[in-house]
């Protein structure tokens, strides 16, 4: 599978966007991992890598969506982005995962890709404003993955994203990008209503051919205002998609990638180990993106790396979490949750200032730790790169 996953990346991609990727990604972004690994070992907490929603904007309205769209729309202006990236890159972080709403819609997207040539960023997109001309602007820039949602086929994407043609829009993104040979990801949120058309090896082999070089697999979380819990996965099913993603990385030539699990098959909390964050539309540092709850906010002005480190807010949930589930702290013990954030006073980062009554109308359901029955594993690569390079890190003791 190796030899054939290398064939396709130096056959299928630009020369020049593939170094970019293996350098500003591969190279530097074990060095940021390694400086995080040493800031953990003198107390020190900031993450190795920094997830920014830089526009609540969107041009789909999606089950389980927790960006509520505002008029005027918030945004992180580019002197903002700025100060958060330069202070992030002095402690040697250079991935940053760009999210929305839809960050296509931000008019200043493209020039923080050119100001940042040193760093890299992961595009999450609907993949249906991925025209021609914005393919030509990922080449341009040579430092922008696009990782681009497939949510089922015609029928079920249209209703899981609240839009019209969505698949076929989001296909000819894609083609727009094969045809620059771009380097190419795609993601699913795993649901009730896709996990068997999608957790395939049908749906990978299709992927192959489409000119896909990574598929990114998560698990829906009913978050939000209109959360749709009937479309959550069971335990059951969480574990046949575990099951399948450690199988098929043997089989196929396309990095199948997850953020749940460690070499073990542990389940972990990428927000509990402190590894990544995220900063929203307003500037505000939570958790992740599902969990809109924070105390600090960033702007023009702050220490970024003194928020982040001395937050109460990431400190208590890091405590929290690692002592009572190794899965979904939300999914699991949404109780919990209220309670940090209830004795702490987190405020609402959502901005609907609803996210609490949310919180508390959800109901306690296994996420993806699997416990007696967690599959290990079985491919070498996946296994090293785990265990050396993005999980755990003593943070469950």
């Amino acid at each position: 599978m190796i030899l054939k996953y290398t064939k396709r990346m130096l056959t299928e991609t630009n020369k020049r966007l593939l170094w970019k990727f293996a350098y500003n990604f591969g190279v530097k972004g074990l060095i940021g991992v390694n400086k995080f690994q040493k800031r953990l070992k003198k107390g020190e907490h900031f993450p190795a890598f920094l997830f920014l929603s830089i526009t609540n904007k969107c041009n789909l309205k999606c089950q389980g969506c927790w960006v509520s769209q505002t008029n005027p729309a918030n945004e992180l202006d580019l002197e903002t982005l700025d100060k958060i990236i330069n202070d992030s890159k002095k402690q040697g972080v250079y991935f940053y995962g760009i999210l929305g709403g839809e960050p296509l819609l931000h008019k200043g997207l493209f020039e923080i890709f050119k100001r940042h040539q040193d760093c890299y960023f992961l595009l999450f997109t609907n993949g249906m404003l991925l025209t021609e001309t914005v393919a030509d602007q990922i080449v341009e820039a040579g430092n922008v993955s696009p990782l681009i949602s497939i949510e089922g086929d015609e029928i079920v994407s249209d209703v899981r994203r609240g839009g019209k043609e969505v698949y076929s829009k989001t296909l000819e993104g894609i083609k727009h990008c094969r045809d620059r040979k771009i380097i190419i990801g795609t993601a699913t949120s795993v649901c009730k209503s896709n996990i068997d058309t999608l957790a395939t090896r049908k749906f990978l082999d299709e992927l192959i051919n489409l000119g896909v070089h990574y598929h990114w697999y998560y698990i829906y979380r009913p978050v939000g205002p209109n959360p749709a819990p009937e479309l959550a996965l069971s335990i059951e099913e969480v574990y046949n998609l575990r099951k399948f993603m450690v199988d098929v990385r043997g089989e196929v030539p396309l990095m199948v990638v997850d953020s749940y699990w460690d070499h073990n098959g542990e389940a972990l909390c990428a927000g509990a180990t402190g590894i990544g964050h995220h900063i929203s539309p307003e500037g505000y540092i939570e958790v992740c993106p599902p969990i809109q709850f924070a105390q600090e906010k960033i702007n023009k002005d702050s220490d970024v790396y003194k928020l982040l480190n001395d937050s109460v807010y990431l400190a208590e949930f890091r405590k929290v979490v690692t002592e009572t589930t190794r899965g979904c702290i939300i999914m699991e013990r949404p109780d919990l949750m209220e309670k940090i954030i209830n004795d702490l006073k987190v405020g609402d980062s959502s901005g609907r200032n609803s996210a609490l009554e949310e919180l508390q109308k959800m109901t306690c359901r296994g996420s993806h730790d699997m416990k007696e029955m967690a599959i290990p594993e079985k491919y070498w690569i996946y296994k090293f790169a785990k265990k050396n390079w993005f999980f755990g890190f003593g943070a469950y003791g």
